[in-house]
């Protein structure tokens, strides 16, 4: 069955953290990391990635840190899960070097990888933070008054 890594899922929670709260204000990581429970160690090093490749946009000073770098509905999970496969393929060395692992099974998982990067190309962080509203999730810094005695 093929594995959402714990990377590609920190990474895809992140970027959505940063997409759902970074209204008007960036996102600042240890803010990721406490919403999330994302481990700092690994949250910046995939945040820093992921402005690299031009998904996240960094913004320096006290009240700096992350905005999406375009709008949330040009952004895909495809595009986030290619850049984490890349992070991933640079530490993994598990391709198969037999003719059997290259020559037929790995057409057939490439196909498949293909087909879930298709599928996953035409989910934007515009329907996921949509989502996120229909099911009532709060921004951060959302308050709402309650005058329940």
């Amino acid at each position: 069955m093929l594995r959402l890594s714990r990377k590609t899922a920190l990474a895809l929670e992140a970027v959505l953290d940063v997409a759902f709260n970074a209204r008007p204000n960036p996102v600042q990581s240890r803010d990721i990391t406490e919403r999330q429970g994302i481990p700092a160690r690994y949250l910046e090093q995939v945040l820093q990635q992921l402005v690299r490749e031009g998904i996240l946009k960094g913004v320096r000073g006290p009240k700096g840190g992350y905005t999406l770098a375009r709008e949330r509905r040009r952004v895909s999970l495809g595009e986030i899960v290619r850049v984490v496969s890349r992070m991933e393929a640079e530490d993994d060395d598990t391709t198969s070097s037999a003719e059997l692992g290259e020559k037929v099974i790995g057409p057939i998982w490439r196909e498949a990888q293909e087909t879930l990067l298709e599928k996953l190309d035409a989910v934007t962080m515009e329907d996921l933070c949509l989502e996120a509203q229909r099911q009532g999730i709060r921004r951060a810094g959302d308050t709402t008054t309650d005058f329940t005695i």
